[in-house]
């Protein structure tokens, strides 16, 4: 109806006029808003807005947890009312959009996130850190690698510190790989490196990319780190896109370096790691690591007692977050560069100790 009275009023401006050159059209519906942003805690309820516009309007929502009325208005002023349901997640944004004929605005809703209890899947283990990635930017306890093309494992990608390649929304991390004007760009995020922790069960919840070339890793590195592999490495999760959702476990240190033995690294398939989240975890003690995948046993490697060449790891880690572009196992079979740009989303980040 709207549409339809703007189209009758243009066509009779035009038919007035004398030449080509003097064509008025009907200028946009004016849309005022008593409020442009409104905000509202976990539990949900009821907001008002007032809508005044110079021609009828209707009120509308794609956002599922958001339900408006009226959503469509006879008169030219009235009271919008916003049902908000409970929120059991992270914070959340959605948007109330009033539409009069050319013209729309919106209103944009925003809900704190909702109580969250994490508890560890392995008994006797509290909750020390974690970043459920509820707010809309890195926290202060993450740092960014920057570094060019081919600094590590002759890797293709540079690393940098910009916003689009780390971007936090909706309650997820993601890592975006990407071609910038022939620039390779990823994030390779460091989490606590001044401190790491010692000990405990860490795990990460996980979407992998897809694409030939792209190299996803959750692993750390001891915040002391002198040499490689004598400090030793944990690979809790790696993926490489040629090998689509086998995802694998890893130790590095002076005595199992690459060796490819079953003492060393355990892989796994995982059907939907390219296309769902899974929890990708490792305890660690004294006397052993254990690596799962869904709660699920991949590997136990054990502390054998001879030393650091075996068993580097009593000393402090830090987490890493990172997505590679080829290199030396991700581009072992070469790189698609039409998978980019490929995205490593992260839900959560958790670390528990004794």
């Amino acid at each position: 109806m709207i549409a339809s009275t703007i189209f009758a009023v243009a066509i009779s401006l035009s038919a007035c006029s004398n030449n080509d050159t003097d064509i008025t059209y009907a200028s946009a519906e004016t849309i005022t808003l008593s409020t442009k942003a409104l905000t509202i805690e976990k539990d949900g309820g009821v907001l008002s807005a007032e809508v005044k516009s110079s021609h009828e309007f209707a009120a509308y929502t794609n956002d599922s947890w958001l339900k408006v009325s009226p959503t469509n208005a006879v008169g030219k002023e009235a009271t919008l009312t916003i049902t908000v349901s409970e929120n059991t997640g992270a914070e959340r944004t959605g948007k109330v959009i009033v539409w009069s004929g050319g013209s729309r605005d919106s209103i944009l809703v925003t809900q704190a996130a909702g109580k969250q209890d994490i508890t560890c899947p392995i008994a006797g283990y509290n909750l020390v850190w974690n970043d459920e990635f509820n707010n809309n930017k890195l926290g202060a306890d993450w740092t960014y690698e920057v570094q060019p093309a081919g600094w590590v494992n002759n890797e293709l990608q540079a690393y940098v510190q910009e916003d689009q390649v780390a971007q936090v929304s909706n309650g997820t991390l993601k890592i975006n790989l990407l071609d910038d004007n022939g620039t390779i760009k990823s994030a390779r995020l460091y989490a606590r490196k001044s401190t790491g922790w010692k000990y405990g069960y860490i795990e990460a919840s996980i979407k992998l990319p897809k694409g030939k070339g792209t190299w996803p890793a959750f692993w750390m590195m001891p915040v002391n780190f002198t040499g490689w592999p004598a400090d030793g490495e944990i690979d809790i999760m790696e993926e490489v896109g040629y090998d689509p959702n086998v995802v694998v476990s890893t130790i590095h240190c002076n005595k199992y370096n690459n060796g490819g033995t079953a003492i060393e690294s355990a892989r796994r398939t995982v059907s939907t790691a390219q296309s769902d989240f899974h929890v990708y975890g490792m305890e660690w003690t004294a006397d052993h690591m254990t690596f799962y995948v869904d709660g699920e046993k991949l590997l136990t490697y054990n502390n054998d007692g001879t030393g650091k060449d075996a068993w580097p790891f009593d000393a402090a880690f830090y987490p890493i977050l990172n997505l590679a572009w080829g290199g030396a196992w991700g581009g072992l079979q070469g790189v698609d560069a039409t998978c980019l740009p490929a995205t490593m989303e992260v839900d959560y980040v958790r670390v528990f100790q004794k």
